[in-house]
């Protein structure tokens, strides 16, 4: 998970020094009640009440400057910081830090926020003292969280109001057993205050540009470490290697097509765990336990950053593991014209494998 930090912290630090001028800032802080949604029945144990918690945040406004920006309708950029009281002894508190996008919409009322981050919760499983915590493996988690907010900036003085709902996830993907995750439904409110509210520039219109971009050619290399979901299994490393096309459709999207070579020595481990302990299962224990995959895609170009969304089948498939069909979501960060970073989660439908460090090059 240390790996994990120091990416997100690349990511966002990459983020904060591609903007300009001028500095218009905003603070919310938003108040929420929710449920814990019982996405997995083996979590039923852990929903004994509505968890509470506070979201603040401090976001950077665009109007334009860079062209981007109004290819996305101005939104905000920034960081937030959640506590969560998850209102259960064995799943304790949880403290997050995101990087987040504000997008806006009728006529900059509604607003969607997604963020990206990490959280440490007080009290994860413990085999002797909180076997109970099915849910979270490690102190350290991934989070991600998502807000619909009735907005209303500057109502008077440079206060305004806001409220709606959201959805705050925590899993560790798979880097060490358990990890059933948790998903939090919640209804927010709260205000926001405009910093300099008085001193707002004008919104630059974007301009409509034809855009034609030939089909690159892409390779990435991605590893990590997870452990399957028997735990004390152990932790162990994997490595991926892609090689795909992409076609830039306009200035917002790409859609790609490739393959996947993958390398997961947890599966090794389980594969021969399953032969000792499990006779009845009729394993060998001498399965490959390498698999191929060829996938389709789409990357979404955010400035510098881009969101990937990757849907692939498994074509070499020698022993079964959660099924063929496998998807991965992440982000990515360029550095120039070629080279980039990316953190993904790669996933079975909503079961996790693994979270995803990796650098590549598009040609």
């Amino acid at each position: 998970m240390k790996q994990f930090f120091a990416c997100i912290l690349c990511l966002i630090s990459g983020l904060a020094l591609s903007q300009e001028d001028p500095d218009l800032f905003t603070l919310d802080a938003n108040y929420f009640y929710g449920t814990i949604l019982e996405h997995n029945p083996d979590i039923s144990h852990l929903i004994t009440d509505h968890p509470t918690g506070l979201i603040l945040s401090f976001n950077k406004k665009t109007f334009g400057f860079k062209e981007w920006e109004g290819l996305y309708n101005y939104p905000d950029w920034g960081f937030s910081y959640i506590y969560q009281n998850m209102k259960n002894e064995h799943l304790g508190e949880n403290h997050s830090l995101y990087a987040h996008y504000n997008f806006y919409f009728l006529k900059r009322n509604l607003m969607f926020r997604i963020g990206q981050g990490l959280a440490y919760t007080t009290n994860p499983y413990d085999k002797e003292n909180n076997y109970d915590n099915n849910a979270y493996g490690s102190d350290l988690l991934s989070t991600t969280y998502i807000i619909l907010n009735y907005k209303k900036e500057n109502v008077f003085k440079g206060i305004g109001l806001q409220a709606g709902v959201s959805i705050i996830h925590y899993s560790n993907a798979n880097v060490k057993a358990p990890n059933t995750s948790t998903n939090t439904f919640a209804f927010n409110i709260g205000a926001n205050y405009l910093l300099d509210y008085d001193e707002q520039p004008e919104y630059i219109p974007s301009e409509k540009k034809k855009f034609t971009e030939k089909i690159k050619y892409n390779f990435a290399f991605r590893s990590g470490i997870n452990e399957s979901d028997v735990i004390d299994t152990g932790q162990f490393p994997f490595y991926i290697v892609s090689a795909y096309a992409d076609k830039r459709l306009n200035r917002k999207s790409a859609i790609q097509v490739g393959t996947d070579v993958f390398f997961s020595e947890f599966l090794k481990e389980l594969i021969y765990f399953y032969s000792v302990a499990f006779p009845e299962f009729n394993i060998s224990g001498d399965e490959d336990w390498k698999r191929v995959g060829v996938f389709v895609g789409h990357e979404l170009f955010i400035n510098k950053m881009s969101f990937e969304t990757q849907l692939g089948y498994y074509v070499y498939y020698p022993y079964d593991f959660e099924g063929r069909v496998y998807n991965r979501i992440g982000l990515k960060r360029y550095f120039g014209d070629k080279f980039f970073g990316a953190i993904t989660l790669k996933s079975h439908g909503a079961k996790a494998e693994a979270v995803e460090f990796g650098i590549g090059v598009r040609l």
